[in-house]
């Protein structure tokens, strides 16, 4: 449990939320499995070069944490239960917990799947404060989907989202808008936006350790050292200042999917099939989204992990999964990688647009392929009957040749 929330704390000055689901993906598996609850368990791929997408907080006692290499995980950890990911189940309770947030005030700014921005402040008068608000918002969401969240409440994005990670798991902290410089200043300079390992080592080899410290520093000094933007940036910041508002919809900026295969690959045949693969699911997801794109990228990086990223524009918008294709094996030729062992390939598309706004017109002479509308009917399949209802035939192929293998 996170610290119990404080009494008589005046959030008045408070109107952001951020709310962020405790271990969402683990959480979510163990509802089906219930007799692993107070144990170690991981969420990822066991197998090859997988990576841990949730981990319980017993896990990470552990050192275990998301993003982390399967294989370390397990050394750290080697008695926790390694459950597979069913992205399906995730997706669904994220889109009921979306609701909720929703059904609160309009101003709900998605972060990721699990977490969210809110901004109350036109909701008081129907619902109560916003520490009223975010006691509903935890109770709601544990009743209807088992799993609890931690909320931050504060008057910034930024202080939020901090109070937010100081107070899970399944916690609520106020932070009053007169308390922020109390509240900030003696957290480690990492927890500001925008500093990273390579930031951190630079401040703290000039003496900076806690957002204390860096306060203190003039931001002139901060601007030479680390650069103008980064430096004034940081400043800001360590005074708790943050003037972003809460941005309702902030439209998909690309869709992308990529792979890391199990062993490098150097096979031409082997690499064209996944990107066909990665084609299909960047295609899917943009039908589903509504979105058509103009610009298709590849990313291809190497067994020595030097990466070559390399796009083109089309004449025109599109979401079909043999269009995406055919430009990501012909940015692939032109690499000139064949026979280069890879270990990730990458596909995205980029200049996201609404389908309907999207006029494809036709030459004069050119016939529709058709492909439109046979994807469309794959979209129902899966919808239907899972994810490998229709598959194309080379990707069939491939899955025989995995088995025989």
């Amino acid at each position: 449990m996170g610290p119990a929330p404080r009494t008589g704390v005046d959030d008045s000055g408070c109107p952001i939320l951020h709310v962020d689901m405790d271990a969402f993906f683990a959480s979510v598996e163990l509802l089906e499995r219930p007799e692993l609850r107070g144990r170690p368990v991981i969420v990822g791929s066991p197998a090859g070069r997988g990576v841990v997408l949730s981990a319980t907080y017993e896990a990470r006692a552990q050192g275990v944490h998301s993003a982390m290499p399967m294989s370390r995980a397990r050394r750290l950890c080697p008695r926790a239960t390694i459950i597979p990911p069913s992205h399906g189940k995730y997706t669904e309770v994220s889109r009921g917990v979306m609701e909720i947030f929703h059904a609160v005030t309009p101003l709900v700014e998605p972060i990721a799947s699990d977490e969210a921005f809110l901004d109350v402040a036109g909701a008081g008068r129907r619902l109560g404060s916003p520490s009223v608000i975010a006691a509903m918002i935890r109770a709601e969401v544990l009743e209807r989907f088992g799993i609890t969240c931690s909320v931050g409440i504060a008057s910034s994005k930024f202080i939020a989202k901090l109070a937010s990670k100081q107070c899970k798991p399944d916690g609520m902290l106020v932070v009053p808008a007169d308390e922020v410089v109390a509240f900030l200043h003696p957290l480690p300079v990492s927890a500001l936006w925008g500093v990273g390992e390579r930031t951190e080592q630079s401040l703290v080899r000039l003496g900076i350790r806690t957002v204390g410290d860096l306060a203190r520093v003039p931001p002139g000094t901060l601007q030479r050292e680390l650069g103008q933007a980064v430096g004034g940036h940081l400043a800001a910041l360590a005074w708790g200042r943050d003037e972003r508002a809460v941005t309702a919809h902030v439209p998909d900026k690309s869709i992308g999917n990529e792979e890391t295969f199990a062993v490098d690959v150097d096979d031409p045949e082997v690499i064209r099939r996944e990107l066909l693969r990665l084609s299909e699911r960047v295609a899917a997801r943009m039908r589903k989204a509504g979105h058509v794109g103009r610009t298709v990228s590849v990313k291809l990086r190497r067994a020595d992990f030097s990466t070559i990223s390399r796009s083109r524009t089309l004449k025109e918008p599109t979401d079909v999964a043999q269009e995406i294709y055919a430009t990501a094996c012909e940015l692939f030729q032109a690499a000139d990688l064949d026979r280069v062992r890879l270990r990730l390939v990458g596909v995205r598309m980029e200049g996201l647009r609404p389908a309907d706004s999207a006029s494809r017109q036709l030459s004069l002479g050119e016939r529709e392929t058709g492909w439109r509308e046979a994807e469309q009917a794959m979209d129902r399949a899966v919808r239907r009957f899972g994810p490998d209802a229709v598959l194309p035939a080379s990707l069939v192929r491939g899955r025989l040749d995995e088995m025989e293998a």
